[in-house]
């Protein structure tokens, strides 16, 4: 057993190509599924349960070898590999897995996650608990999609299609903005704050987050990546670093901070 199971890292989304094996309808059990096609916002509550040393080294659905210490799910439906948020609904905590394999296939269980994001959950001694799941879409969601009232206050009427996507910052001095070449940034683990298909409202909700979010150290960068426009902070010295800053972020303005890394 690793020596600190609090010290294992979420899962980092990542865009990564579908297993075309995954996408096909299956039986099991006499029940048939039908996966999704495609990444896509998905957002499911009930009861999940976890998989531990019997399956540790065996194959997953995805073709890997399951490690029960690793941040990973198993889902009935959800695309392989992909990502999403668990979320206890008992106690409010919370962790990003990668979903690499099917089940959970018995008693209506919506999801079977690795030994190590079960505990870090808090319900591996009782061996379920009631969750919820929210995939995460990596290019044009980036995370879940943003209720956040900051977004709300700066987001123009016309431009309601426009996605806030969560991100992190630091520490305790105002943010600094500056729009950077991807090519010219530095690489590292991130915090991405934003996507937005106007640079107005990349502005708008940057300005937004320097007045709301005073205590932030390191500097908010807008980055142009793929077709959008992108708020990132850091880079942070690791995983962990940024999900503290993360979970600061979100217990102050309702988002949940997504990290990236480039």
């Amino acid at each position: 057993m690793p020596p600190n199971l609090a010290d294992i890292p979420d899962a980092t989304p990542r865009a990564e190509p579908l297993r075309a094996a995954s996408k096909r309808p299956y039986v099991v059990m006499g029940n048939r599924f039908t996966p999704l096609q495609e990444i896509q916002p998905f957002t499911q509550t009930g009861i999940g349960s976890w998989y531990g040393k019997k399956f540790h080294g065996k194959k997953t659905a995805n073709g890997e070898a399951y490690d029960m210490y690793a941040m990973t799910a198993a889902h009935p439906t959800l695309p392989l590999p992909s990502y999403a948020r668990v979320t206890n609904l008992s106690n409010g905590r919370s962790v990003v897995v990668r979903v690499n394999d099917r089940g959970p296939f018995l008693h209506s269980r919506i999801i079977d996650l690795s030994y190590a994001a079960a505990w870090k959950l808090g319900y591996v001694n009782q061996g379920s608990a009631k969750l919820q799941i929210d995939a995460i879409v990596p290019d044009d969601l980036d995370s879940l999609i943003a209720s956040s009232p900051v977004m709300q206050r700066v987001v123009e009427p016309a431009s309601v299609t426009e996605v806030a996507t969560p991100a992190i910052p630091a520490s305790a001095s105002p943010v600094v903005s500056a729009e950077v070449p991807a090519a010219a940034s530095e690489s590292g683990i991130f915090l991405q704050l934003g996507a937005f298909a106007s640079s107005t409202n990349a502005d708008k909700y940057r300005d937004a987050l320097q007045n709301d979010l005073k205590w932030l150290q390191q500097a908010v960068q807008t980055r142009f990546i793929g077709d959008k426009y992108r708020l990132h902070v850091g880079p942070f010295r690791d995983v962990d670093e940024a999900r503290g800053i993360a979970d600061r972020i979100a217990a102050s303005l309702n988002v949940q901070p997504f990290v990236v890394t480039r």
